[in-house]
């Protein structure tokens, strides 16, 4: 008996701090929003394999937005981002490059992770495009 009354007791004494509580004020962080998020190259000759695009973004959050890192998902493409925080309001730019030097002429869809301090932490970019085969020369 003893048991159940201190029980109670625990559980009424819990739910009274709960309730004496302030409600916590809700903060928004900063929060990345991209005008696109995949770019096709479309077709390009191997003869100049080398292909750049932008993605641009706003920072539409109530906090500076930080880019953390962004990822390649292979060697062959490189993003350049800014290391700076973006203000809340302001817009920045990742600058994506695609080198198919050596690689198989053909479709190829790369994707590159965007790591941030955002409320949504990470997003995917897409880069895709169709390489092809330069004709071959006559002699």
């Amino acid at each position: 008996m003893k048991k159940i009354l201190l029980l109670t007791m625990m559980l009424m004494g819990t739910f009274v701090m709960a309730l004496a509580q302030e409600p916590a004020t809700e903060k928004k962080s900063a929060e990345i929003k991209f005008d696109k998020l995949l770019h096709n190259f479309g077709k390009f000759s191997e003869k100049e394999p080398v292909v750049s695009c932008t993605f641009t973004f706003t920072n539409v959050g109530e906090e500076p937005l930080v880019i953390n890192q962004a990822v390649p998902s292979c060697g062959c493409t490189v993003p350049e981002y800014t290391k700076l925080p973006v203000k809340p309001g302001d817009k920045g730019e990742i600058k994506v490059t695609y080198n198919g030097t050596g690689k198989f002429p053909g479709h190829f869809k790369k994707s590159i992770t965007v790591r941030t301090n955002g409320a949504v932490e990470m997003t995917r970019l897409y880069i895709e495009g169709d390489m092809e085969e330069a004709a071959p020369q006559n002699q």
